[in-house]
């Protein structure tokens, strides 16, 4: 179970929320590791998604459910140049599964630790 208050004030469990159903199973070990990231990136980071139950629209469209149905992903609010540190400092915190949204409006990243739950690893796609 995590304690949202070892994340504050850098993140509140709203962000993490899934905006379909509202619930949260975000990972403990994710959690931690993203939060060391945001330490280190030393700037806001925006969640446009965390958590995703099985049933939100994204992921009922998928042939089988992605890494934030088990709480271990998170798309962040980033571009330009901090986009590439991002990822830069995610890859120095051992995040392996990178995906880039740099086009056009609603620019993200979005890292997993989805290779605990059996996703291919490492691994670095564009959106």
């Amino acid at each position: 179970m995590i304690d949202w208050n070892d994340y504050a004030p850098v993140f509140v469990k709203s962000e993490f929320d899934c905006k379909y159903t509202g619930k949260n199973h975000m990972q403990k070990r994710f959690m931690d590791t993203l939060h060391a990231i945001r330490l280190e990136f030393d700037k806001p980071m925006v969640i446009t998604s965390g958590y995703r139950d099985v049933t939100h629209p994204v992921e009922a469209k998928k042939v089988s459910p992605g890494a934030h149905t088990y709480g271990c992903a998170a798309d962040i609010a980033v571009s330009g140049g901090d986009a590439i540190r991002l990822i830069a400092i995610a890859y120095k915190h051992g995040i392996a599964r990178i995906g880039v949204s740099q086009k056009g409006s609603g620019r993200f990243i979005h890292i997993d630790m989805g290779e605990v739950n059996g996703f291919p690893s490492p691994a670095l796609w564009s959106y």
